[in-house]
């Protein structure tokens, strides 16, 4: 989830944490969980400091470490060494117990969208992805601000955020039930149908849909419960050559294509240089697809650029890379 919707979340988690009545009958635990259940909401995507590095590190590792088992049990004794320094008298025993749930839950929601996360590694670096739920959800937040301002307002913390968290658990059982019912629309529309990928999008009736057929790639949106396509690709095996063993050795083709599990890929030869072009096709958006790598040739195959991340238009793009070093 977004930045917001996850504090959001840790102050809900901390309005039910006074209920606990050895937090409640302590002002400085009770200050310290709710420090401890903000940051412990928050924690897990301190991963994205890998911006700073490059979109390829970021892309490689976002959600992958930081949300795995051992970061889910590591995060919480972090974060309470650093709250004891201010709250030395906090129970410690509540603080963790308090601030382990925030960051599970944390973890446990972030499933839901259609990133996913690396959950269960160590186990299997799988990336699980329910596809319920996007990454900003009008509705959860909507509903955790009322039940908050309801709560400051002298509303008991109890009766507020079950009935909160009760709406929240049918709504999810709803977004599942829609998701089921578009599956059944493509599985009717292409009964061939090998996979399919359903993302929600920020409009509540909207999915974006990436369907993979025995031959073909069919690119469109789910509106309610029609079925809309907007572009068809011939499925064309990459092909083995020299050319695009050399680009996927490149740091970003090689994060994209860890991270991609539907694309199109393109050569496109120019006067001096060849460019290696992977699209992936689950992010259609006016007419552009805009999450791709790039990678930029010589033709003695050493690689003069590339690049990897969101680009909104072929001119930015170009730009892009114009940008980068040769």
């Amino acid at each position: 989830m977004d930045t917001g919707t996850h504090i959001a979340m840790g102050i809900a988690i901390g309005a039910l944490a006074t209920l606990d009545p050895v937090v409640a009958a302590s002002s400085v635990t009770t200050e310290a969980v709710m420090i401890g259940v903000i940051a412990g909401s928050l924690a897990p995507d301190l991963d994205t400091i890998l911006k700073l590095k490059n979109n390829a590190h970021y892309i490689r590792n976002h959600r992958g470490i930081t949300h795995s088992i051992p970061a889910v049990a590591l995060w919480p004794l972090l974060i309470i060494v650093i709250v004891l320094l201010f709250f030395p008298n906090a129970n410690l025993f509540h603080l963790w117990i308090w601030t382990f749930a925030a960051v599970i839950i944390h973890v446990f929601v972030d499933v839901f969208n259609a990133y996913g996360t690396q959950a269960l590694r160590p186990f299997t670096n799988k990336w699980i992805a329910l596809g319920v739920i996007n990454t900003f959800d009008y509705f959860i937040f909507a509903v955790h601000v009322v039940a908050i301002l309801i709560w400051f307002l002298g509303m008991s913390p109890g009766p507020t955020f079950i009935t909160m968290y009760s709406i929240i658990a049918l709504y999810y059982v709803w977004r599942f039930y829609m998701r089921h019912q578009i599956a059944k629309k493509i599985r009717q529309k292409f009964p061939d149908v090998v996979k399919m990928n359903i993302s929600p999008t920020i409009r509540f009736t909207h999915w974006h849909l990436a369907i993979t057929t025995k031959e073909y790639f069919h690119v469109g949106r789910a509106v309610g419960q029609k079925i809309f396509i907007y572009d068809t690709f011939k499925k064309i095996p990459i092909p083995e050559s020299d050319i695009i063993d050399v680009a996927k050795r490149d740091e970003n083709l090689a994060a994209f294509l860890s991270f991609s599990p539907i694309y199109r890929w393109e050569v496109d030869e120019y006067s001096d240089h060849i460019e290696v072009r992977f699209i992936d096709l689950r992010y259609r958006s006016k007419d552009y697809y805009p999450f791709v790598a790039v990678v930029q040739l010589d033709y003695d195959l050493n690689i003069i650029c590339s690049y990897t991340g969101w680009i909104f238009s072929e001119k930015k793009l170009r730009k892009k890379l114009d940008y980068l070093p040769h």
